[in-house]
This record gives C-alpha cells, sequence and structure tokens, in this order.
C-alpha cells in the first residue's frame, strides 16, 4: 500500500515518531467515538464488498481528536492507497497534478479543508461528483480547455470550521461525522496503550489525573504523557503515579481543570481588562498576543464548554461562573503570596 505525505509540519522528528506509533491502526484499537466508528465501520465494510471507491467524507470538530487518524484507518481498512495533504498548502496546477496521479479508490485526505481557496473548492465540484477536470492549456486566444478522466477515489476532509466550507462544496460529502470531545474513561484508556508502547508504567490513578487534564482530547493527553514521562526518567521513578503525574502536570501549568497558561491569561484578561465586558476576538488576540484562529479553535471551545465563557453578537464574554472562578483563583493566588512572605 502505498503512502504518500505531502503534510508541512515543524514538529521534531522525535516527536513525528512518537505520534506515528502512538495512533491506533484500527477500528479496533481507536478507543471512544463509538457511534461514529459503528456508521464508519458498515459504510466501508459495504464498500469494499462493492469494490467500489467510499462516498467522499467530512470529518469535522475540535482539533486533536483524530480525524488524520480516522481517515488513515479507514484507507488501511479498505488496503487503499492513502495520499495526504493540507489545505492551505495546494495550489490549482499541484491539485491537478495530484488529481490525474491517484490510482482507483484511493484515499484522498486534505487536512484543513475550509483554508482551500474558492476557485479550489469549485475545482473540485466535477473531480468529486463524475471523476474528471479541465486543464486550461495556451494562452489568449489560441487557449483551450482539456478534459481528463481520473480514476474515482474518496475524499477524506477535516476541518474545525464547516462553516467556511460553501454550502455547493459541503454538499458533495456523502458521508458528515462530527468528532466530540472523549469522556475521561476513554482516554484512561488512550493514556494507558500509550504508556504500554512507550513503555512506560502508569497506575490506574496516574492515568486518570493525566485524562482528567487533558481537555478531552488525545492528542494532549498523549503529549502530556510524553513530558510527564521526562519527568519520570529525571527522578529515577519506574512508575508515573497520581503524585508525579500531579507534581509533573503543575509544573508544566495545567491545573486541576485541565486550564493551561494561556487558558488562564485569557479569563483574567475578561476579567481584569476589560471589566468582564464583551470583547472582539480581534481585540483579545492582539490583548494576549496569540492568533485569533488559535484562540477560536484551541482554546474557546473548551472555556465555553466548562462554563467559563460565551459568545454574544457583541463579543466574547466571562460567565458568572467564569468570574467567581477567577475571583477564587486570585484570592488564592495573593494568600500564597502572603504566606510565602510570612516564611522569608
Amino acid at each position: 500500500m502505498a503512502v504518500k505525505s505531502l503534510l508541512g509540519s515543524k514538529k521534531t522528528t522525535e516527536d513525528k515518531k512518537l505520534e506515528k506509533a502512538l495512533r491506533p491502526r484500527s477500528f479496533e484499537e481507536f478507543p471512544g467515538q463509538d457511534s461514529i466508528k459503528k456508521q464508519l465501520k458498515v459504510f466501508v465494510s459495504a464498500t469494499v464488498e462493492r469494490v467500489e471507491p467510499l462516498d467522499h467524507t467530512l470529518l469535522y470538530g475540535p482539533p486533536g481528536l483524530g480525524k488524520t487518524t480516522l481517515a488513515r484507518i479507514i484507507a488501511d481498512t479498505m488496503k487503499v492507497d492513502y495520499v495526504a495533504t493540507s489545505g492551505p498548502a495546494i495550489r490549482k496546477g499541484d491539485l491537478a497534478a495530484l488529481l490525474t496521479t491517484l490510482k482507483a479508490r484511493t484515499v484522498l485526505f486534505i487536512d484543513e479543508i475550509h483554508r482551500l481557496s474558492s476557485d479550489l473548492e469549485e475545482y473540485l465540484y466535477s473531480a468529486m461528483e463524475d471523476f474528471f477536470i479541465d486543464i486550461v492549456t495556451g494562452e489568449g486566444l489560441g487557449a483551450q480547455s482539456v478534459r481528463f478522466h481520473i480514476s474515482p477515489f474518496t475524499l477524506i476532509g477535516a476541518t474545525t470550521r464547516t462553516g467556511l466550507l460553501k454550502a455547493p462544496f459541503r454538499d458533495r460529502f456523502g458521508i458528515m461525522e462530527r468528532l466530540d470531545f472523549y469522556d475521561v474513561d476513554s482516554l484512561c484508556e488512550i493514556v494507558q496503550r500509550s504508556a504500554k508502547l512507550l513503555r512506560m508504567k502508569l497506575s490506574d490513578k496516574g492515568a486518570k489525573e493525566i485524562a482528567v487534564r487533558s481537555r478531552g482530547t488525545p492528542r494532549i493527553v498523549n503529549r502530556l504523557l510524553r513530558r510527564i514521562r521526562d519527568y519520570a526518567q529525571v527522578a529515577k521513578k519506574d512508575q508515573i503515579d497520581k503524585s508525579l503525574a500531579c507534581y509533573a502536570l503543575e509544573e508544566l501549568g495545567v491545573n486541576a481543570l485541565g486550564l493551561n497558561r494561556l487558558d488562564m491569561e485569557i479569563l483574567k484578561t475578561l476579567h481584569f481588562n476589560f471589566s468582564g465586558q464583551p470583547v472582539g476576538i480581534d481585540t483579545l488576540s492582539s490583548a494576549l498576543s496569540e492568533t485569533a484562529d488559535t484562540l477560536e479553535d484551541f482554546y474557546e471551545p473548551y472555556l465555553m464548554r466548562k462554563g467559563f465563557i460565551r459568545k454574544t453578537p457583541r463579543g466574547r464574554v466571562l460567565t458568572q461562573k467564569g468570574q467567581e472562578f477567577i475571583s477564587q483563583e486570585f484570592k488564592s493566588m495573593n494568600q500564597n503570596k502572603k504566606t510565602q512572605g510570612e516564611l522569608f
């Protein structure tokens, strides 16, 4: 089975190897998302029996929930080629060259598909529906449109923002599945599996502590496990228990609710800088020196899920729960400083 990757990444070689090693390779190894797995297994099994390409599939939801992993599992289950790329990396000429080289039933995975240009979305219409593309050759009066037929393939798109896809493009996906945050039990299963692959001993309480602070996201639970493994190695511990997990997570700036330092900065900024008044995303982005896309895709969903902030027509606003939480945190911080002052 040929596997190509056109995905650019800033991750280190070690991180890439670890991520690849920790990723499930079958539906059975993939914890959580039970209803989605059940449906996909039916669709894939029926397609394999008919020896046809799977219907075009759109996987959407917050980042880090397994969209890329599911796409690869689908290709492996169907025993077909898998080609991966990303929306920002594709230009029209690249897309034409890519589509004309696909073999029959190949899975073409496009990450961040919402970042395709409008022209590329429209260019994919004929490729997805009728499996042909038109390529213009020549210039001016001598320009001609040449039609190329392409092999039937499956496009799997992954996105965190379905609203940015044009309706005609979105409607061409026959399968649309939304991945949601994972529960603690599923995350415990994931982190225990990853610990075994990393040859680390992990107690049940240690696993639960990591899972609770992982924002319902497998990518985060695996990342935290790798960092806690570093603390365990330096401390010469052969097992990650609850106390070690708690210590390492606090050192990493991840509190008992799974909030990290930027989460806390968002809440503090809304509370102290803007007195709890609605704040536009661009203003908040400037105040925190962080991109608006990062705030919207990664931080806001979890903070809204915890009930700390909400979106309004006028901007982001801190809820009563969020105000009480920040006030309590600020009070605790001042108390700790006072205690330290008395000690020294």
